[in-house]
């Protein structure tokens, strides 16, 4: 029987309160300390929150208070992005020039610790962007302890025929994205670190080929049963779609609202969307001016668990985002049984399969409007296959998607690293 692991998980941003990378974060270090012993180091800012879910500093976690610069650099990101929840690759750059501080304090504490053998591995959860080196995976390597990086994941390319939608996202840095490869530190990184593990088929793809052997791909979310365990039925009547994710150019609300404009004036249809952003009025305006009102639900924001609520009760979540990283949302749908229509492009092309759900082909805009139409004309004429991708879609979340599977799979990535077992079979999505 083998020995329980100690870990000592790097979780800058790691919050149970709040969503995206800090929830992932959180996530996945909690269910690695039910796998581990498990000693979570994170960013001061996420202390109370860890302290309400019931862990003790000191004892489960540590909190690190490197806001003496973060805190002025944050700012600083905040003035460049030019415009709330866009310029995130600017966002993503200002992070990569004050994380090191925050390193250099996770060293300061537990350095001797490292020295000294009092844990087995340390892993790097987040940052998840693959732009960000470690000051310490040498360190660590020299120390003779396995770092383990990841899940690493971000800069998917945008789409040909989306530099419209690039622009108004004001990610003018992402023309230059790629310059980070040439940085000593990002090298020195994937060269020190012992496994890699990648969160995307893309991400995989930019480890040099020197390091390749390092990288196991495992997708970046999962889903806590726990959050997602909603039930619900459609009402009679008209398909019901959902759209779950910020009002923004690359999710495609737009896209979802024109494609599915006939099948809602004609009452074969009825769609609710939540979220918030820049394209809400414009799109509460399209529903006004094509008549659409009576068939158009706009929630607006709305508490993350709160979201499952609606999504339950649609037949499918009809997602057509050009540009998705991680696809988490596609994910909660599947655990609820609500069926995805996806885009077949990055994140949501790689969680989804025909067996429990629609991927679409990434294109122009106009054909992805096209594409959308024609499946959801089918599929408001005749919703009998609904039925068994719903249960394929819950069955695959159980099987291969919960965060406990997760630490599993990470658990057999730590015992590869340490020279104990064999490399861990990579993650398959066969589209059967």
């Amino acid at each position: 029987m083998q020995k329980r692991l100690k870990v000592l998980v790097i979780a800058e941003a790691a919050n149970p309160e709040w969503v995206s990378v800090p929830l992932i974060g959180w996530s996945l270090a909690r269910a690695l300390g039910r796998v581990c012993d498990v000693h979570i180091v994170t960013q001061l800012r996420n202390k109370d929150a860890f302290v309400r879910a019931g862990l003790v500093e000191g004892k489960d976690f540590t909190a690190i208070d490197s806001e003496k610069l973060a805190a002025p650099m944050w700012k600083l990101g905040q003035a460049l992005r030019l415009g709330e929840g866009k310029g995130w690759t600017m966002m993503q750059a200002i992070s990569a020039l004050s994380y090191p501080y925050f390193e250099r304090q996770v060293w300061k504490q537990f350095g001797g610790a490292l020295r000294a053998g009092e844990f087995d591995l340390v892993h790097r959860v987040t940052p998840l962007s693959p732009t960000t080196g470690s000051p310490i995976a040498r360190r660590c390597k020299s120390a003779n302890v396995p770092f383990i990086l990841g899940p690493l994941n971000g800069g998917v390319p945008w789409p040909k025929g989306f530099d419209a939608e690039r622009r108004r996202e004001k990610e003018w840095l992402s023309y230059v994205r790629g310059a980070y490869k040439v940085l000593p530190n990002w090298r020195a990184t994937m060269k020190a670190a012992s496994a890699i593990i990648v969160g995307s088929r893309h991400t995989q793809s930019e480890v040099p080929k020197a390091y390749a052997d390092k990288a196991v791909f495992i997708p970046e979310n999962a889903i806590d049963p726990a959050r997602f365990s909603a039930t619900g039925t459609p009402p009679e009547g008209p398909l019901q779609l959902c759209f779950v994710g910020r009002m923004v150019p690359y999710k495609g609300p737009d896209i979802l609202l024109e494609a599915a404009a006939d099948l809602l004036r004609e009452g074969k249809a009825e769609i609710d969307m939540i979220g918030d952003g820049p394209l809400l009025n414009d799109l509460k305006d399209f529903a006004i001016t094509h008549g659409l009102t009576e068939r158009v639900r706009f929630h607006g924001w709305m508490a993350h668990e709160k979201v499952q609520t609606v999504l339950a009760r649609c037949h499918m979540l009809a997602f057509p985002s050009v540009r998705e990283f991680g696809g988490g949302v596609v994910l909660e749908a599947m655990a609820l049984g609500t069926v995805p229509m996806v885009v077949d492009y990055a994140g949501p092309g790689e969680l989804v399969t025909p067996d429990v759900g629609f991927k679409l082909p990434i294109g122009t805009r106009r054909e992805i409007v096209e594409a959308f139409n024609k499946a959801l004309s089918a599929l408001a004429d005749d919703r009998t296959s609904l039925a068994g991708l719903s249960k394929a879609a819950k069955a695959r979340i159980a099987e291969k998607f919960t965060w406990g599977c997760k630490a599993q799979q990470i658990l057999e990535v730590y015992h590869w690293a340490l020279g104990e077992e064999a490399k861990p079979a990579p993650f398959e999505n066969p589209d059967t």
